[in-house]
C-alpha cells in the first residue's frame, strides 16, 4: 500500500474513533512505527490531528485554547514546542501549555478529568509521560519561561545528576505540583515569565 492510500485509510479511522494508538496503526498496515509517525505528519501539520502520548486524536473544532499549539492555554505565551506540556483530557480534548509550570497548574485544576500527562524530556528531548517524571526546580539555569521554573526528566538519576552539575532540587510529579502550588499561594495565579 502506498504512503498517500495508508494516510488515507488512517483519515478514515480516525474520524470514524476519534483516537488511534501508534502501535495499533504500524499492526493494521503492517509497517513500522517509524513509517506511520511520517505518514501522520502532513496530518499533524494541516491541523487535522494532534499528537498524544502514544498515539494521535483528532483535533475538534471545540478544542480549549492552546489546543492548536501555538498558545499556551493557561498563560496565552506562544509555546516553545520542545519545553511544551499536554493534558488529555475526556472527549480527546487536548489542551497545549508553554511549559510544566502552567501545566501543572492547569492539572491541579482539573486532575480528576485528565486522562494523560505528557511532555518532553528537558535532556532527550523525547516524549515522557508527565505523571512518571522528575521535575527540577531552583536551578540557576533560566529556559525562559514562566517562574518558577520545572524542568521534566523521564529517569529522576538524569534530574539528580543536572541537580549535581547546576543546582536546583528534584520533585516527584505530585511533589512538584504540591510545591507549586504552594509557591503560588494556594491558589492558580498568573505566570511570572523568565
Amino acid at each position: 500500500m502506498l504512503a498517500a492510500e495508508r494516510r488515507n485509510k488512517i483519515k478514515e479511522l480516525i474520524l470514524q474513533k476519534g483516537y488511534l494508538k501508534i502501535s495499533e496503526l504500524s499492526r493494521r498496515f503492517g509497517v513500522s512505527e517509524m513509517t506511520i509517525h511520517r505518514d501522520l505528519k502532513p496530518l499533524i501539520e494541516e491541523g487535522m490531528i494532534v499528537k498524544t502520548f502514544g498515539g494521535v486524536a483528532l483535533r475538534e473544532n471545540g478544542q480549549s485554547a492552546g489546543a492548536s499549539g501555538n498558545e499556551c492555554a493557561y498563560c496565552s505565551r506562544r509555546i516553545n514546542e520542545r519545553l511544551s506540556f499536554r493534558l488529555i483530557l475526556p472527549d480527546n480534548r487536548i489542551e497545549v501549555f508553554c511549559c510544566a509550570h502552567c501545566g501543572l497548574i492547569r492539572w491541579h485544576q482539573c486532575e480528576d478529568e485528565v486522562i494523560q500527562a505528557i511532555c518532553y524530556d528537558f535532556l532527550r528531548q523525547t516524549t515522557i509521560s508527565a505523571f512518571l517524571a522528575a521535575y527540577v526546580m531552583d536551578t540557576p539555569v533560566h529556559i525562559g519561561c514562566c517562574q518558577p521554573q520545572l524542568l521534566p526528566f523521564e529517569w529522576r538519576e538524569h534530574a539528580e545528576n543536572f541537580v549535581k552539575g547546576f543546582g536546583g532540587k528534584v520533585y516527584s510529579f505530585k511533589e512538584a505540583a504540591e510545591e507549586l502550588m504552594r509557591r503560588m499561594g494556594g491558589e492558580a495565579r498568573h505566570c511570572r515569565h523568565g
